[in-house]
């Protein structure tokens, strides 16, 4: 793979709270176009290292580049959108203004006919992004989170637990959102604790346990490894045999 395919580059990359370590030794490089998934047990140390990703805070050892630009507190980079588990929009704002707000931060401006069918695109009524965002339910806030990181047209999208808060047919809609957000030639980073929806959309896995990354590849060979059927198998199987090594 040549450093022009890379678009994240995390080279043993190591972060530690009071004395005790958030992750350890990290390397992981992402392909542009690329959908990467991350999944682990809580407190494995997944949302520290989208942290250290997005520049919020600083790596103790080893180096972060995305599109070859050194990531740190001082330097973050402009070609990145992300999406926070717990997302809370401006409440006071009407959704549509929410979003225009959002993409105008990248320059890119769309018509409301484009912000509508977005939203229908995630089955959320278009007539919604007329009210103010404190009448939305978790669900459509989320819907709303996703549409203003998408629409952005970041080349790298990080989302932290996108499906958070979405009942079944809402994640249906939104994967294939983001699978065509992929198809388009943008790159996905994932953190989410479904994991059927892991093994159905992501090109590549890391598995981090114990703040270390154990496994990075393709799904279906961490299931022949593990001689599981699905992703949800293969991370049990691992956690139990690591667990009891």
């Amino acid at each position: 793979m040549s450093d022009s395919d890379i678009i994240l580059k995390i080279s043993n990359v190591g972060v530690t709270y009071a004395d005790k370590p958030a992750i350890e030794n990290v390397s992981i490089e992402v392909k542009r176009g690329e959908f990467f998934g991350v999944i682990g047990v809580n407190g494995a140390g997944k949302t520290t290292l989208i942290k250290t990703i997005l520049g919020l805070r600083d790596a103790d050892v080893g180096e972060i580049e995305i599109m070859s630009q050194k990531i740190n507190q001082n330097s973050t980079s402009p070609h990145v959108a992300f999406l926070p588990e717990r997302f809370e929009p401006s409440w006071f704002l009407t959704g549509l203004e929410f979003l225009k707000f959002s993409t105008g931060l990248y320059g890119v401006k769309y018509t409301d006919a484009e912000y509508k069918k977005c939203a229908e695109e995630l089955v959320l009524d278009p007539d919604a992004l007329k009210r103010r965002v404190h009448t939305y339910s978790k669900g459509m806030r989320q819907k709303l989170g996703l549409m203003a990181t998408i629409m952005t047209k970041a080349e790298l999208l990080i989302f932290d637990e996108p499906m958070s808060g979405l009942d079944p047919s809402a994640r249906t809609h939104v994967k294939d959102m983001l699978i065509a957000v992929k198809n388009r030639g943008h790159t996905i980073f994932m953190n989410s604790h479904i994991l059927a929806d892991m093994d159905e959309i992501c090109d590549r896995v890391c598995l981090i346990h114990n703040q270390q990354a154990r496994f990075i590849g393709e799904p279906k060979n961490l299931k022949q490894q593990t001689q599981t059927q699905n992703l949800e198998r293969a991370f049990l199987h691992y956690i139990e045999q690591k667990s009891a090594a």
